[in-house]
C-alpha cells in the first residue's frame, strides 16, 4: 500500500463519526427525573451532544445508531445537516 493510499484511508477514518463518551447525568432542565445519560459523538473537531433516558446499554446503542446514520449520510455524499426548503 502506498503512503498516499494509507494517508487517504487514515483521513477517511478520522472523518467518521464515532461515539466518544456516554456518561450518567442529571435530567435536563424541564425533563422528568430518571436515569439519564449524556452522549458525545465526534468527527474530527466537531462534536454532537445528546441526552437520553435509559440504561447505559440502551443509551450507548442509541448513540451508536446515530453515529452510524451520520456516517451513512456522509458516505452518500449528502450533507449531515437537515436540508431546508426555500420558498
Amino acid at each position: 500500500m502506498s503512503t498516499e493510499t494509507t494517508e487517504s484511508a487514515v483521513s477517511i477514518i478520522k472523518r467518521k463519526y464515532r461515539v466518544e463518551s456516554v456518561e450518567k447525568c442529571e435530567a435536563p432542565q424541564g425533563m422528568p427525573e430518571g436515569n439519564w445519560h449524556r452522549y458525545t459523538i465526534g468527527q474530527g473537531g466537531s462534536k454532537l451532544e445528546g441526552y437520553k433516558p435509559g440504561t447505559l446499554k440502551v443509551v450507548t446503542q442509541h448513540a451508536e445508531t446515530v453515529a452510524n446514520d451520520l456516517n451513512e449520510r456522509a458516505a452518500g455524499g449528502k450533507s449531515t445537516y437537515a436540508s431546508r426548503k426555500r420558498k
